[in-house]
């Protein structure tokens, strides 16, 4: 009697794990790439400075 709602909880808390570590991936690889992708600025405005200096 009770193995259903036991198994329908489980699955609901497999598939609510499985999407926060999918989102966690997502998320750290978004900000990984926008890091790179404001890093190569940076660096070159502060070159730019220097030479100006």
């Amino acid at each position: 009697m009770m193995l259903w709602p036991a198994v329908t909880l489980l699955g609901f808390l497999v598939l609510t794990a499985l999407v926060i570590a999918m989102g966690t991936q997502s998320t750290a690889r978004y900000e990984q790439e926008q890091r790179a992708a404001t890093r190569p600025a940076n660096g070159r405005h502060s070159a730019s400075e220097a030479v100006r200096a």
